[in-house]
């Protein structure tokens, strides 16, 4: 049998327990021979250097620290970093990449409760849920006018900002329904958008023609403020803008303005930029405006799906075969 490579838990006790339970737990011990009991990256230096001296892989996730030339010096075998969450721009660094650390991660074990959101909220939006569930409690059980009735799930437009991992996971859902489904995004071909059964537009088209528009844009330099005012002043009576995605590709002021002059729009926002929004934003107190707290990825249980994700990474690394999750120094420049 392989001697097995030695390893640490590098994760607060809170995120540990909730992204590796028993099950993974017990998987990646039988594959790696962990040196100690897991440490919060924030105690590191309680640890002797001599314990860490011979760490070949890091299994980690949210809370995980810079792995800066001080933390490569504490790890001088390291290998592989098997990092059990999200977005990984805070954790890597041109060191690492040069001493050759390759890490994964599990944002594609994130994406998937953010298509289920994100499904929710549409399938919700397209009955205009909110604004009917308003109009109810206010009129004391009294219905708008017909005039007024939703588009519903038949035939009506659902308009996609970016088709990334989450984006592609919501467009197989969205094609269990009698939708059409329309989408901007520069780096899919006309080929790959055929493939995914949906037909791609301008930004400008995807805001003028959806009853729906779920915004997935990673936040980037060249991605910051994308959404602008001509963007929602263009949007459809009674159409609604959800964004699971970052506050900071939204142009806020400029939204907030259209919104206050646009009663029918509605935006559903799980993120904002910032994150609260501030004291005294408008976007507390507009009637078309719902907020929720960036719930939209891992939550819970949800979160042993990233560890298992990891397991399933660790498998094929000892086997020698490709990682399906690797994140490189090219993709790293790429992603939010």
């Amino acid at each position: 049998m392989n001697k097995k490579l030695k390893a640490i838990y590098l994760i607060s006790q809170n995120f540990h327990d909730l992204i590796y339970g028993d099950d993974e737990r017990r998987e990646l011990e039988q594959m790696l021979e962990f040196v100690c009991p897991g440490i919060d990256p924030e105690e590191l230096s309680n640890v002797s250097p001599e314990t860490l001296n011979d760490v070949e892989v890091i299994v980690t996730g949210w809370g995980m620290v810079e792995m800066n030339s001080a933390m490569l010096e504490l790890f001088p075998k390291l290998q592989l970093i098997l990092y059990g969450a999200g977005s990984i721009k805070n954790v890597v660094t041109p060191e690492m990449w040069d001493r050759g650390v390759r890490i994964v991660s599990a944002w594609a074990a994130n994406a998937v409760p953010v298509a289920e959101f994100s499904l929710a909220e549409i399938i919700f939006s397209l009955k205009h849920g909110w604004a009917a569930m308003e109009y109810y409690k206010q009129g004391h059980g009294k219905r708008r006018k017909r005039s007024e009735i939703p588009p519903g799930g038949y035939g009506s437009t659902v308009g996609l900002i970016s088709l990334g991992m989450i984006g592609r996971i919501l467009v197989r859902m969205l094609r269990m329904f009698d939708m059409r489904i329309i989408a901007y995004d520069p780096f899919v071909s006309g080929e790959q958008a055929e493939e995914l059964g949906i037909e791609l537009v301008s930004l400008e088209k995807v805001f003028s023609r959806s009853d729906v528009i779920s915004c997935h844009t990673p936040w980037l330099k060249e991605t910051e403020k994308m959404l602008r005012k001509e963007h929602f002043e263009t949007m459809k009576q009674d159409a609604t803008f959800i964004n699971t995605a970052r506050g900071a590709v939204v142009d806020e002021p400029a939204m907030i303005e259209v919104l206050k002059k646009r009663p029918d729009i509605y935006a559903v926002l799980d993120v904002t930029y910032p994150e609260p929004p501030e004291e005294d934003s408008s976007l507390y107190d507009l009637p078309n405006v719902v907020l929720t707290p960036h719930i939209a990825g891992s939550m819970g249980p949800e979160c042993r799906r990233m560890g298992h994700y990891m397991v399933e990474e660790l498998k094929l690394y000892l086997d020698g075969q490709s990682l399906k999750h690797e994140i490189t120094r090219e993709m790293a420049a790429t992603m939010a």
